[in-house]
């Protein structure tokens, strides 16, 4: 796995159309799921691109977005997290947190992290040391909870055990 992470501006034309294919197929197409993904908050986001293969072979299987603290929520946040279908069943999103995860923490040291995670994956995020922070509520049929990573929480590995 190949990790590329780039601020919006850093990001080639290429590489900001395999995301958002890859974003479309998933959450538009897979989960059928009609909504506003070009949000206007890429822009103000770092993103985490995970590829597999070289040059002309090379394969978008793993994408998230950091966001700053503002921009969706109070804190810094994580967002469109997302793995090909293809590679799913590989430990792929489970490498794709840890390492945005780690990126994040760089990036904005000591601070929580906040996101809106699918209520069927609480249990996944739980794992990182995220701790459930709302009701469950519905975003385009699609039940969410909001869940918090304490500032200065455990580094990722110790987290994850």
């Amino acid at each position: 796995m190949a990790w590329q992470w780039r601020a919006f501006d850093d990001l080639s034309g290429a590489d900001l159309y395999e995301a958002l294919k890859l974003r479309q197929a998933v959450f538009v197409i897979e989960q059928n799921c009609i909504f506003p993904d070009l949000d206007g908050a890429d822009q103000e986001s770092f993103h985490l691109l995970g590829w597999l293969g070289h040059g002309a072979q090379r394969t978008l299987v793993a994408y998230l977005r950091c966001l700053p603290a503002g921009v969706k929520f109070v804190e810094c946040s994580i967002g469109r997290v997302v793995s090909s279908p293809a590679a799913r069943g590989t430990g792929i999103g489970k490498q794709l947190v840890e390492e945005g995860l780690r990126r994040t923490m760089a990036l904005f040291p000591g601070q929580a992290i906040r996101i809106g995670a699918q209520q069927r994956l609480e249990r996944f995020y739980a794992d990182f040391g995220f701790v459930t922070d709302s009701a469950p509520y519905d975003e385009d049929d699609i039940l969410h909870v909001e869940m918090l990573r304490p500032g200065d929480a455990a580094p990722v590995a110790a987290a994850i055990g």
